[in-house]
């Protein structure tokens, strides 16, 4: 499994932007880099059960968003960094939650148009996103 590493959260007031990152490492030495993997965002707000909110493919090439961030959020990925991002922006404060990065199996770019992104594998430890005037 890859460890993954959230960062760039923090609180914001609504309207605002943010950009979190997810940094991955500990690569296998046959899937040795990120470029393998699909790569979702997943949050999770007090009292409510986790939902998945975007997914990126190995290349880029299949991009999803829940509905309830299409238009606001915009996920993308440096793979020569080991690096996916997800610009945040008119942040509201349903946007408050608990946000992880979860990568798949290598060669699972499938996970992306499953309902939900399931299949994930490794998962980070979360960053905590908070939209509050």
């Amino acid at each position: 499994q890859l460890q993954l590493v959230e960062s760039g959260g923090g609180l914001v007031q609504p309207g605002g932007s943010l950009r979190l990152s997810c940094a991955a490492s500990g690569f296998s030495l046959d899937y040795n880099a990120l470029d393998y993997y699909a790569i979702g965002w997943f949050r999770q707000a007090p009292g409510k059960e986790r939902e998945g909110v975007s997914c990126i493919s190995s290349d880029s090439g299949i991009l999803k968003y829940a509905d309830s961030v299409k238009g606001r959020f915009t996920i993308s990925r440096d793979n020569a960094k080991n690096t996916v991002y997800l610009q945040m922006n008119n942040l509201k404060p349903e946007d408050t939650a608990v946000y992880y990065c979860a990568a798949s199996t290598p060669y699972s770019d499938y996970v992306c148009v499953s309902r939900g992104y399931v299949g994930m594998e490794s998962w980070g430890k979360g960053t905590l996103v908070t939209v509050s005037s």
